[in-house]
């Protein structure tokens, strides 16, 4: 798991981590009963207090995205796929609203977005349809 950080942001550390950590989840990178790396992992590689990553942790363990198995570590809840659906909204929701604000500015109307998305779309499932008949 790669986390990255921006000490620049406003935002504080641990909440950084947590949000990479739930992103992470949404993507797929983590999965629903796989481990984490400790917290002493962690903190070496983004260089933080490892009582930084710990906090982050626990946000997510009382949020119920992660559970933590005394002498054996932390882990991704089976309820985090729930909560990665609500993740990939907002991560969908955010894409969404940088590409309305990028055809504003471009001034394309919303005729014209929809047609190149709904092309995008049709594109995008005849190489699906492609790919399916390559794996059968």
């Amino acid at each position: 798991m790669i986390i990255h950080i921006d000490p620049a942001d406003g935002l504080p550390i641990y909440l950084q981590i947590a949000n990479e950590v739930r992103h992470s989840i949404a993507v797929g990178a983590l999965r629903p009963g796989e481990q984490l790396p400790s917290v002493r992992e962690v903190a070496e590689q983004i260089t933080v207090n490892p009582n930084t990553v710990a906090k982050a942790y626990r946000e997510l363990e009382l949020q119920g995205i992660l559970e933590t198995r005394r002498g054996t570590g932390t882990f991704v809840s089976q309820q985090a796929v729930k909560i990665s659906r609500k993740e990939k909204d907002q991560i969908l929701i955010k894409l969404i609203d940088r590409l309305l604000d990028e055809a504003r500015h471009l001034q394309v109307s919303e005729e014209e977005l929809l047609r190149l998305v709904t092309e995008r779309i049709e594109v995008f499932e005849q190489a699906r349809k492609r790919e399916d008949i390559r794996i059968v």
